[in-house]
């Protein structure tokens, strides 16, 4: 945006007084100069900173979420989270939720029920001022002062007065002749410096984006059969170690192809190193990467307040080194999202951004204002409906979710080191309809299990079917999706306190978190 300075004409100059013929000639006029103010410089208001299924196998956790919103990664958007009975079958149908920030091929996939599980995906979608300046006051007119001269000292000043004149009317003339050549009749001011030889300190939008934009990438995927998408990604590590969302790369994984191209044009191909589907994260590997990598600062997503401005970087509809602000309108916010096969959901307890996210930005950096990542942006809110092939595909709508980067961190080491993804449980069965009274233990598991695994966690705490979960740890639980989000959040072998109902009474247990590997 640039900004127009306005001037004012130049006072004229004062006048002095007709002198009587017998009276003492004038002396010289003194020479005075209309003051004026100068032009304002031209600034550039920055941008506000920053925004039934199945029930699981036995000792798996429940579904996260409030009412999960309808997370939409990056493509048609789907209903929101609904309820249905639980089913046998592992892993659950994902639940009807907000679209993955995709761009790509899929159609939606929409379920729920009971079953604490873990899952991952989402829905792939089609496609590839002005300051015035003011002059300052002119001086009064003033009278000459009286002499004593005759008609000499007069013709003296009028000659005087004549070459003055003479010489004030040669420059502006000149100068408007120059002027008109140069201009074409058109007078404009200049700044000082160019756009170009502007320093941006590193706190600015400019500054970040201008320092994190050339360690993100654009992520092509595309499956055996020609199908694929794009999404983004970032530099994790100086062996090339990319992270991004799983349903980014789903596409590519058992044989398909994929790619990652830089912002100076560079493209490298690449390599599914591991995928969580129930986290939604994945980390691919550059081929033959560079040397010179640099890795993007990982912020603390503990650390984030309401109100924090925020900075996306993506490619939205394939539009590659896209820069969008906002701030974080919502913390631990539950969401439940598909990937579209109508099997895979994923869950999270996402920071919320108004900054704008759209198809295309999955897997690409959240960051805060000193250029950390805090988090993944990997789902939007939709009104819009439509997947794939469909009529319409929406935008942005002001609600962006973003995996917390200290969730993701876990799990990419996690992914390099053994390739599969490890998920604390608390070792029970819960529903995933949704509700606002909690979190509902079943009285059956998946394929006719118990829904309390013996042995684990939740038994061993005295946890019992029908109990309904209504706090883990200060977090409120008011559904299953909720406490699958807020189990994730953490690694196993962490010990927290569950809060429950039963029989119309309120109990507070400690346990410690279980392990389970892989999303099979």
């Amino acid at each position: 945006m640039s900004t127009e300075n306005e001037g004012t004409a130049v006072p004229p100059a004062p006048s002095a007084p007709p002198v009587p013929v017998d009276a003492p000639a004038a002396p010289a006029p003194q020479e005075r100069t209309a003051a004026d103010g100068a032009p304002g410089a031209p600034t550039t208001p920055i941008p506000p900173l920053p925004q039934g299924a199945p029930a699981p196998a036995p000792g798996y956790p429940g579904a996260e979420g409030a009412t999960a919103p309808q997370a939409a990664h990056g493509d048609p958007h789907r209903p929101p989270y609904g309820a249905s009975a639980p089913d046998a079958s592992w892993p659950p149908p994902p639940p009807a939720t907000p679209a993955y920030a995709y761009q790509g091929a899929g159609a939606a996939g929409a379920g729920d029920g009971s079953g604490g599980i873990d899952g991952s995906g989402g829905t792939r979608g089609a496609g590839g001022t002005g300051g015035t300046d003011v002059w300052g006051a002119a001086y009064p007119q003033q009278p000459a002062p009286k002499s004593g001269r005759g008609r000499g000292g007069l013709a003296v000043a009028i000659l005087l007065a004549a070459l003055v004149a003479g010489g004030l009317g040669g420059g502006v003339g000149y100068t408007l002749a120059k002027n008109n050549d140069d201009g074409g009749g058109s007078t404009t001011v200049s700044a000082s410096t160019s756009g170009g030889a502007v320093k941006r300190d590193p706190g600015t939008i400019a500054g970040v984006a201008a320092k994190s934009l050339p360690s993100t990438v654009t992520i092509e995927a595309e499956s055996s059969s020609g199908e694929g998408g794009t999404g983004t990604g970032f530099v994790f590590d100086t062996q090339g170690h990319i992270v991004t969302n799983n349903h980014v790369v789903a596409d590519a994984v058992g044989g398909g192809k994929l790619s990652a191209t830089f912002p100076d044009g560079k493209k490298y191909d690449a390599e599914v190193v591991g995928h969580a589907q129930g986290y939604d994260v994945a980390v691919i590997k550059l081929k033959n990467a560079p040397s010179d990598l640099k890795p993007l600062t990982l912020g603390d997503s503990d650390k984030v307040a309401v109100g924090d401005s925020t900075i996306a970087i993506g490619a939205p509809f394939g539009l590659s080194n896209t820069v969008t602000t906002g701030i974080i309108s919502a913390k631990n916010r539950p969401v439940a999202s598909s990937d579209g096969s109508g099997s895979n959901a994923s869950y999270m307890s996402a920071l919320q951004t108004d900054a704008s996210i759209n198809p295309g930005n999955s897997g690409g950096p959240l960051l805060d204002a000193q250029g950390n990542v805090i988090g993944i942006n990997s789902a939007i809110q939709s009104t819009g409906s439509g997947g794939l092939g469909g009529s319409s595909q929406s935008g942005s709508i002001g609600l962006g979710f973003a995996i917390p980067i200290n969730q993701a961190k876990y799990v990419a080491q996690q992914l390099i080191k053994t390739g599969k993804p490890v998920y604390a449980k608390i070792g029970a069965s819960v529903s995933l309809e949704d509700s606002a009274g909690g979190a509902k233990i079943t009285e059956q598991g998946a394929s006719g299990s118990d829904a309390v695994e013996a042995g684990g966690p939740a038994a061993e705490a005295g946890l019992k079917p029908g109990d309904v979960i209504t706090k883990l740890d200060d977090h409120v639980i008011d559904s299953g999706p909720t406490l699958i989000g807020e189990i994730w959040t953490h690694k196993p072998g962490d010990k927290v306190t569950i809060t429950y109902e039963r029989g119309g009474k309120t109990h507070t247990v400690q346990l410690t978190l279980a392990t389970r590997d892989g999303d099979s």
